[in-house]
Order: structure tokens, then sequence, then C-alpha cells
């Protein structure tokens, strides 16, 4: 009762120490907040944003008493403030904030004034243009009016020495009027143009044209003047740093509450520590105190320990007794195995064996070389006049085109026979090879070579072939084009031939519906090589589907259950994996093989 009782106060203060460390890494993780260090360089960003600013407007400045030509820097800064603002806002967006509507403010106000201001800059940049350009064209224009007066002759200069002089004094007044836009030096240029205007009637018609052009610059001059003024005192006035200062403001204030809840979180955190130190201090002693009885403890076991070592040592050589009876019995189980799966395997390459003897043995009984011998049999009846058999009697006339086609016919009976023979020179190579490849199972790597998977899947089909017609089975191919791959063509000859004979079987008892086999193949997202084979045969019971591949399960009388048993095991030794599906008895089957894709391409 009293360990009991110890046992339980222990495990209290551990749990009451295990809370007070997770409020202390609360409180910690709380304290260690960074959002100070994030003002900092929040309000630095804004300080810069200012910087961007004020150089925006000196740029404005310099364009307009046109030390700048160039309107590249005016755009320059603005990119560098979206620049600084896209960051700043990131670097704050992740704020919860208790005045989020006054902060939204301030961020909308800023957002308004950069565009307005952008605005007003485009407006600047379109009418300061034609304003240079025509400040710009103004001492051409003098230029060709003096060319024009240095052609005339001394008498004709005196005559026009006043639209000279008012000539003089409107561009005076024009240069001036772009440096201090009053309102007289406004009406004194509108007073020079008209006068101009009235003087040029009398002058001849070369001198018109430079008169003209020079009028019309300086009246544009006199209208963009004051319009580029304007925009300029609209740009001042927009509040872009006043914005900022906002901003910054709010930064300051959310700082200052940031810093007292550290402070309070800090002071918390003392306090929790101060009483995570008493809980293990307190279970320090506890747990001193406790050795004395651990050690009894550890005592007691030691000697429980030596007897359970005895024990141990009695049942372990039990144990090595009973496993050396068990692996004698697995190696002759291993062995009998293997003997079944070779023998399964060869019987449904003998199958095919079988029906190309047969097929051969037809053809050699009712082979067209009898025929031979009867036309032999007739030209040896005529020795004396076989010219005049051919060419007179009615039968021989005939004999020649029947020796024709008579050749033809042997020629095609040959071939046949030859390829039956080399389809029986591959079944009997495959019985070899599976009988190989059974009895290096138990740990040879498997051999690969190029194979085209629909020429492997027609060697399969030819050596089911004979049973296939029996049983009325018609093959639907579903191929896609797949290129040459590496495999281990004999295990996979096997799984297919097993397959297919297992369709042809599953189809054995329909009777009211056409038995239909069709062989798929396709690549899985250029991984895997899929193989599959559908019947429309009886299908397979729900609760047979975690059996079906299982050493000796099987569903027909005759069958003995190797057969998909060894496809599986060959399927994982090449890496792959052979699964089935139905949808229950009478829905027929699905099996899918499915290996890594490897090409020849990639093998090489």
């Amino acid at each position: 009762m009293i360990d009991i009782s110890r046992r339980r106060s222990l495990l209290l203060l551990a749990l009451i120490a295990l809370a007070l460390a997770s409020v202390l890494l609360f409180l910690y993780l709380k304290s260690n907040s960074e959002q100070t260090m994030t003002y900092t360089e929040s309000r630095d960003l804004i300080r810069q944003i200012k910087q961007q600013d004020s150089l925006w407007e000196n740029e404005i400045l310099k364009a307009r008493v046109a030390i700048s030509h160039n309107y590249d820097p005016l755009v320059s800064p603005m990119n560098e403030m979206n620049r600084l603002w896209a960051q700043f806002d990131s670097l704050e967006s992740g704020h919860g904030r208790n005045d989020l509507a006054q902060w939204n403010g301030a961020h909308e106000a800023f957002l308004q004034a950069m565009q307005e201001k952008t605005r007003l800059v485009e407006q600047f940049k379109s009418h300061n243009a034609l304003l240079r350009n025509s400040l710009a064209f103004l001492p051409t224009a003098e230029d060709d009016i003096q060319q024009q007066l240095a052609a005339l002759s001394d008498f004709d200069k005196l005559q026009q020495q006043n639209i000279v002089t008012d000539t003089y004094d409107l561009l005076l007044s024009t240069l001036e009027y772009a440096q201090v836009t009053t309102v007289e030096k406004a009406a004194e240029i509108e007073l020079g143009l008209n006068k101009l205007a009235v003087n040029a009637e009398r002058l001849p018609a070369d001198f018109k044209a430079p008169i003209r052009i020079l009028s019309n610059h300086i009246a544009l001059i006199a209208r963009e003047q004051p319009v580029v003024n304007q925009v300029l005192e609209s740009i001042e006035a927009v509040p872009v740093a006043e914005q900022l200062d906002s901003l910054t403001t709010l930064l300051d204030r959310d700082q200052r509450r940031v810093e007292i809840t550290d402070r309070q979180y800090h002071f918390y955190l003392l306090l929790f520590s101060v009483l995570l130190m008493l809980s293990l201090v307190w279970l320090a002693i506890r747990l001193i105190g406790s050795f004395a009885e651990i050690n009894r403890v550890n005592a007691a076991l030691q000697t429980a320990n030596d007897v359970l070592e005895q024990r141990v040592e009695e049942r372990t050589r039990e144990l090595r007794n009973a496993q050396s009876e068990l692996l004698d019995a697995a190696r002759q189980a291993g062995m009998a195995e293997i003997a079944t799966n070779v023998l399964h395997n060869v019987g449904n390459v003998l199958n095919s064996v079988n029906i190309s003897s047969d097929l051969i043995a037809r053809k050699l009984r009712s082979s067209k070389t009898q025929g031979l011998g009867k036309a032999m049999q007739l030209i040896n009846d005529h020795p004396d006049d076989l010219g005049v058999f051919l060419s007179e009697d009615a039968k021989g006339k005939l004999l020649p085109g029947y020796l024709n086609q008579l050749v033809t016919a042997i020629a095609q009976e040959q071939q046949e026979m030859a390829d039956e023979l080399t389809q029986m020179s591959k079944s009997v190579d495959h019985i070899k090879d599976i009988v190989a490849t059974q009895q290096s199972y138990a740990g040879a790597s498997s051999m690969t070579e190029p194979l085209y998977i629909d020429q492997l899947l027609e060697d399969a089909l030819r050596m089911n072939a004979g049973a296939l017609t029996r049983h009325h089975v018609t093959v639907v191919k579903a191929y896609d084009d797949v290129p040459q791959v590496m495999g281990d063509k004999h295990r996979l000859l096997l799984i297919l031939i097993n397959l297919i004979s297992n369709a042809k079987y599953a189809m054995s008892d329909l009777s009211n519906r056409p038995r239909t086999m069709t062989l798929g193949v396709r690549t899985v997202d250029e991984r895997f090589l899929e193989i599959s084979v559908k019947d429309d045969g009886e299908g397979i019971a729900a609760e047979n589907m975690t059996r079906i591949f299982a050493h000796g399960f099987t569903t027909r009388k005759e069958g003995h259950g190797f057969g998909l048993h060894s496809c599986a095991l060959a399927a994982i030794e090449m890496n792959g994996h052979l699964t089935a599906h139905s949808d229950g008895p009478g829905t027929g089957a699905l099996f899918t093989l499915q290996i890594p894709l490897i090409t020849v391409t990639e093998n090489a």
C-alpha cells in the first residue's frame, strides 16, 4: 500500500512538473518574439521609401529646369518605391493588429497618394516635353530669321528693322516667362505676338515662314508653362511623405504595446521557472529517497534473472533441436514445391509441343507428295511417246500445270511444317529454361534481354493455340505502342502461359454467351509496364481473393494450385507484382502484371 501511494505521489509530481515545463515553453516562445526586429526593419523600409520620394521630386525639378532631358530618372525612384513598399507590405501582412481599421486606412491612403502622384508625374512628363522642345527650338528659329535678314540689301534691312526689334524683344520675354511665370509676362507675350502678326503681313513671302514658326513655338510656351507649373504644385501637394509618417507613428505605437506584453511574459516566465525548479528539487529528493528501495528490488530481480537464464538455456537447447528438424522439413517442402512448379509449367508448354507435333503428323498424312507419285506414274506409262502424250493426250496436257501447282503446294507444306518445327523447338527450349529458372529461384539473378512484348504474347498464344481453338475462345488484343524493353523472357513467358491457360479454363463452362479473352499491354506513368489478361468466365468469389495466389489453392477439381503461386513468385523476382480483380462469381476476372519499365535505350 505504501509503494502504491509513493508511486501515485511521484506520478502526480511528474505531471505537475510536465505541466509547468509546458507552460514555461509556451511563455518562452511568447516572450521570444521577433516582432521588435520586424518593426525596426519596417521603419527602415519606410525611411528608404521617403528617401526615394525625395529623390523622385528632385528629379522632377531637374526635368523642370532642363538640367536633365532624360525622363528615365523619373521612373527609377517610382519603381524602387514600389519594390520597397511590396517588401514592407509582405513584412507587415502577418501581424495581427488591434487597430486594423486605422492601419488599413493609413495603408490605403499611402497607395492612393502614390497613385495620384504617379498620374501627375505622367502629366508633367507630357507637358514638360512639349515645353522643353519649344524652348530648345527658339535659338534655331532666331537663326533662321537672321539668315533671311542677311540675304537682304542694306535698304531692305533698314525697312525691316522694326520686325527684328520686335522679334528679339518677344524672344527675351518668352525666355523670362519660362523662368518667372507671371500674368504681366503672359500679357506682354500676347501683345508681342499680335504685333508680330500685324507686321509680318508686310513682309516678303520668304520672311513669313520663319516668323510663323517662331510665333507658334512662343504661343505653345505661353500655353504650356502655366500647365507645367500647376502640375508641379499638384505634385508637391500630394502627401506621400505625410502618409509614410502616419505609418511610422502606427508602427511605434504597436512596438510599444508589444514590448509591454513581452515584459509581462518575461515576468511570468521567471515565476514559472522558479516553480519548476522547486518541483524538480522536490522530485530529486524523493528519487534519492527511493534509491534504497530500488537497490533492494534490483537484488531480487537479479536472483530471479539467474533462475530465468537457467530456464532459458534449457528452452534454447530444446528450440535448437526443434529448429533443426523444421529446417530439414522446410528443405524437403521447398524441393517438392520447386519440382511441382517445374512439372506444372512444363506441362503447359508440352500442350503446345503436342499441338505442333499433331499438326505436323496430320500434314504428313495428307501431304501433296502423294500426287507427285501419281504424276510420275503417268510419265512412266509413256516412256516412248512422252512428247505426244504431253502435247495431244487430254491428261498429258494437264500434267505440266498440275506439277506446277503441286510444287507450290509442297513448298507451302514444307514452310508450314518448318514453322511448326520452329515453334516446337522454341517450346522445347522454353522447357529447358523453365527447369533452369526454377532451379535458380533460390537466389540467382534473372537474365534480362531485349524483348518486344507483343511478340512474347503471340508466343504464349501459340503455345495455347490448340486449347483456345477447342474451347472456341476469341482473343481480343488491346496493345498500346510499347517500345522494346529489357526483361526476363522465360519468367514473363511462364506467367503469360499460365494466365492465358487459367483464363481459358475459367470460360470452359460458358454456354450462353461467347467466350472472349482480352489481352492488354500499356505503360503506366512511363515507369511501369502493365500486361493484363481478362476473361468473361466464372469469376472469383470475394472469400477467395485473398487466397488466389496461395500455394496449393485451386477451385478446379483437376487443378493443383501451383500455377498462380509460381507466377506471383516470378513477378516478385522481377521487382514487380501480380494482382487479381473480380466483381464476383459469373462476372469474369482480370489479372494484371506490373514490372518496372526499362527500355533498351535506357539500359544502353
